[in-house]
């Protein structure tokens, strides 16, 4: 952690803006409970994601669609009481938002006001921008997300890689330039090549935050699940591993088994 980001008190849209503003990377990651969330809060993250991604990690569904606004609503909850310092962003999750803008904004504010977080993320760009225009106007911080939009993956029908071919990556060009322009504070890129995010962390002011976009986004994402190695099966290019938290939860376990059919635990010492 940064000298300068570990003075803040509480991240805020304002402070994301400056560490763009003076060069400075912006670290998030995910969180959906207040144990995980108490921990990276104190590592000294600058952004918690109550992703979605639950739907996959917390609940096992294979896509993120099935999951509701009150669950979603739940994991905010139990990551904001863990939270003092870092900003904590929730996603509206599939079908909150997408068919109307009137749903959009009573979404938005259910979230803030049961939660007590500090904004939300959608994914689109011209197609959500009524929606994103009226949250906006509630008051409520709107994060962006480009590239691969889980949310639609029976559109796209495949994870690979987005915006290769021009004609999708200028449309994600005009997109970004136009959440920068509504006044979103920041815009997730998510699985494009790495010279685009380049391209578009340099045009427009707001910052960008990268998963599988390379080295050139103003800060990175990771799903924390992934990136401690609980899940095991997810292996992008992108994701780099820091622990491998399956293997040794599984070994911690089998070792308690053992000592219990051993009639090793508990022992003496540890028992009144």
């Amino acid at each position: 952690m940064s000298a300068t980001t570990g003075e803040i008190k509480r991240v805020t849209t304002h402070v994301i803006q400056a560490m763009k503003n003076r060069g400075e990377k912006i670290a998030m990651l995910t969180a959906y409970d207040f144990s995980m969330a108490r921990i990276l809060d104190e590592a000294g993250i600058d952004i918690l994601l109550v992703g979605d991604s639950a739907s996959n990690v917390m609940a096992g569904h294979e896509t993120t669609l099935p999951i509701t606004l009150d669950q979603m609503i739940y994991h905010a909850q139990s990551v904001v009481r863990a939270v003092n310092r870092a900003m904590v962003v929730v996603d509206l999750p599939f079908g909150s938002y997408q068919s109307n803008s009137e749903i959009a904004l009573s979404s938005a504010i259910r979230i803030m006001k049961e939660s007590g977080a500090h904004a939300v993320k959608l994914e689109g760009g011209s197609e959500v921008e009524e929606s994103i225009r009226r949250i906006l106007h509630a008051g409520i911080p709107v994060m962006g997300h480009l590239g691969l939009t889980p949310q639609s993956i029976y559109k796209f029908g495949t994870y690979t890689v987005r915006a290769k071919e021009e004609a999708e990556a200028e449309k994600l060009r005009h997109d970004a330039r136009l959440l920068d322009q509504l006044g979103c504070f920041a815009l997730v890129l998510e699985k494009i090549p790495a010279q685009l995010a380049k391209d578009v962390s340099e045009s427009i002011e707001i910052p960008t935050i990268g998963i599988g976009a390379g080295q050139h986004a103003d800060g990175q994402v990771l799903v924390t699940h992934d990136m401690l190695g609980i899940t095991k099966e997810f292996k992008p290019r992108f994701l780099r591993r820091y622990l491998e938290l399956f293997d040794a939860i599984e070994d911690a376990t089998k070792r308690y088994i053992a000592d219990v059919k051993a009639r090793n635990f508990p022992s003496d010492a540890e028992q009144y």
